[in-house]
């Protein structure tokens, strides 16, 4: 189980209509693994996660490196990583977070990041859709 998961709020969107995670990660210095960084933790991660993405249909749009706040408090901008997720529906995410295949790749996850922090949000505009 997963812990922290609102499986509440997403399935309270749209059936049918796609959403996209705003993923914000900060990395912990070394793995709690003692196998290599807190990065290396996450590579391992998405390596393991990415098979059940394909296979619900969702696409990593876009993944990087935060440089800092460029608008706002600089104390928000304290993470190390961004990535956007989409999926075609809220429940192939539910599907994706509460699978065993899951579950497995979170071990990594769990070693790697200091703090994970997923936002869903609901499609208002988009080019790619």
């Amino acid at each position: 189980m997963i812990e922290d998961l609102h499986a509440e709020v997403v399935s309270g969107l749209p059936e049918s209509e796609p959403v996209t995670m705003l993923n914000l990660i900060k990395f912990r210095e070394a793995s709690l693994d003692g196998n290599g960084s807190g990065w290396d933790a996450y590579q391992r991660y998405v390596e393991a996660a990415v098979e059940g993405l394909k296979k619900r249909g969702a696409k990593i749009m876009w993944a990087g490196q935060i440089k800092g706040v460029s608008l706002g408090p600089a104390e928000f901008g304290d993470w190390d990583f961004a990535a956007l997720v989409w999926y075609p529906t809220p429940d192939s995410f539910l599907e994706m977070m509460q699978s065993l295949e899951y579950e497995d790749a979170n071990v990594h996850r769990t070693n790697g990041c200091e703090c994970h922090v997923i936002l869903v949000n609901q499609t208002m505009f988009s080019r790619f859709t």
